[in-house]
């Protein structure tokens, strides 16, 4: 939760939590709904305190702005107003054979994309919300007995934070509607044609509103009476809070997973080079709705977290670029962190994680520094297929997201993508778009969008230091571990995998297959290549 002076932008004071993430099976990844919701009251509270030590009356506070990661889906009861089960992130894989059944009667080539702008893919909210359906019996039940509600988690916030079971508000913007599958981006509604492809009840969707209105208000907690009057996807946000107002200002947010968005004024412009067609905002009931061009990655702040958390080899997320400095090169090591399948520009569901590259002489500290290169050379890929679309090549990057303050990854990204790197004093720029939209809706009037009125932002400047001849030597040779990385898993085989089986085996037999793999390798090679105690401790 973070607090913005509406006239200067500046960041007066904030509070976070990180939020668990589950992993149920292989590819499956949820996260607790009840414990979002918390994790906002407690950040509410814990700010509101911060503020009243600075001596900020928090009566200053005029509007609230949500913004989410957008395709992840819950599933609620508004009788008792608890979740049927638990929220399916994003990035789960569980919905690949669905999918594939889905793909195979799609009626005409065109059909989802030229609605909604978006592949058929795990990626979006329609298929979770078809899984949901199809196995849990509490969705179904609801569903049928009608107490069932549908949302991303714009829409499970605002519902429980105007009053949940006790008139609450059920709604989403523009921008998180985009991303289901559900919603047709021409004519802003809700699509039966969709609806009844995907088999998904019309009366549990969401009610769409603009990005920048009032919704309802807080009922409760520090800011109980402040309106909720903001709600943008978080892609969506950071465009607002990074000022791309104009047709062809672009910006790429580095988060969780990495996002390149372009904006391409109120023109809808299909991709030929497998990027999305989205909606970038609508600042107002009686705005004009705006469009954008994006490249999707899924995984950047993802890997850091994959090595300290499953890996082990640094503590915090903090010390990758103390690791990554140490070296100051991969050492031809590269890792291609496809672990939840390739987003754009491949769209490629078969695809998983590998590190090649590796010599004797490769360590944990190549590794950190390739995961690093991992995230800069995606977003040269999606980057190039943006140029190509937009026939305008961008002559520098506006960047945002936790991950910028990471100086060894923007120096990365600069010589990769051979052009200038732009970061703003203040990278939370998603938070501050959320606020900007909140701030400037009719009845709160707080923050003036126009250009004129706009604060400058400072910004640090990161220059191309290799020649550019290396730094296509560099992608190339990250393109060939990339076609590596395809074709490893179908549907079938990724949900035969009952990790149930190896529960019942004994541990003996572990022991016994590790020593005969070692051998093996020994035995073949003459030497083992792959030292683990480089890479853990």
């Amino acid at each position: 939760f973070q607090v913005f002076n509406s006239k200067t932008a500046e960041l007066l004071s904030h509070h976070q939590v990180e939020i668990k993430q589950e992993f149920p099976r292989e590819g499956w990844v949820e996260q607790d709904p009840k414990e979002i919701l918390m994790s906002v009251y407690e950040c509410i509270e814990k700010t509101c305190e911060k503020l009243e030590q600075l001596n900020i009356d928090i009566s200053n506070i005029k509007a609230i702005g949500v913004s989410n990661q957008r395709e992840t889906t819950v599933v609620w009861d508004k009788i008792t107003g608890e979740p049927l089960y638990n929220a399916v992130v994003w990035l789960d894989l569980r919905t690949q054979s669905t999918v594939e059944n889905l793909s195979k009667r799609i009626p005409g080539n065109n059909f989802l994309k030229s609605k909604t702008g978006l592949p058929l893919s795990t990626y979006f909210s329609a298929v979770k919300v078809r899984w949901l359906l199809d196995n849990v019996k509490e969705v179904q039940r609801a569903v049928e007995e009608d107490r069932a509600l549908f949302g991303t988690i714009d829409s499970w916030l605002i519902w429980c934070l105007t009053g949940g079971t006790n008139g609450g508000v059920h709604c989403t913007d523009v921008t998180n509607a985009s991303r289901t599958m559900l919603f047709n981006i021409h004519s802003l509604e809700w699509d039966k044609e969709l609806c009844e492809f995907f088999e998904i009840p019309m009366k549990i969707l969401p009610n769409v509103r603009s990005s920048s209105e009032i919704y309802g208000l807080m009922k409760a907690g520090a800011l109980e009476g402040v309106p909720i009057s903001g709600c943008l996807g978080d892609q969506s946000a950071a465009l607002v809070g990074q000022m791309c107002f104009r047709d062809g200002q672009a910006k790429n947010t580095y988060g969780t997973g990495c996002f390149l968005l372009c904006n391409t004024g109120r023109k809808c412009v299909f991709s030929e080079h497998g990027l999305l067609t989205t909606v970038a905002y609508k600042l107002g009931r009686d705005k004009p709705v705006y469009y954008a061009l994006e490249g999707s990655v899924a995984i950047a702040g993802a890997v850091i977290r994959w090595l300290r958390d499953n890996l082990g080899i640094i503590n915090s997320s903090d010390e990758i670029e103390k690791l990554a400095k140490e070296v100051g090169t991969s050492y031809g090591c590269y890792f291609v962190p496809a672990f939840s399948g390739l987003y754009a520009p491949y769209w490629e569901p078969s695809a998983r994680g590998i590190i090649c590259g590796l010599t004797q002489f490769t360590n944990k500290s190549h590794i950190a520094f390739a995961a690093l290169e991992a995230v800069c050379f995606q977003t040269r890929e999606i980057l190039d297929a943006m140029n190509r679309d937009c026939g305008i090549p961008l002559s520098h990057l506006q960047v945002d997201g936790g991950m910028t303050n990471n100086k060894i990854l923007m120096q990365l990204q600069a010589d990769i993508l051979y052009i200038p790197v732009v970061k703003p004093s203040m990278p939370e720029t998603t938070a501050l778009g959320a606020a900007m939209a909140a701030g400037a809706a009719e009845g709160v009037g707080v923050w003036s969008l126009e250009p004129e009125d706009l604060s400058a932002v400072t910004v640090e400047r990161f220059e191309p230091q290799i020649n550019a001849e290396e730094s296509e030597i560099r992608f190339s040779t990250w393109k060939k571990a990339v076609m590596k990385s395809m074709g490893w898993v179908t549907a079938e085989s990724s949900e035969s995998s009952d990790p149930s089986i190896f529960c019942s085996l004994p541990l003996g037999f572990f022991i016994m297959s590790s020593m005969i793999m070692f051998i093996g390798a020994r035995y073949i090679s003459g030497q083992l290549l792959f030292k683990l105690d480089n890479f853990i401790s």
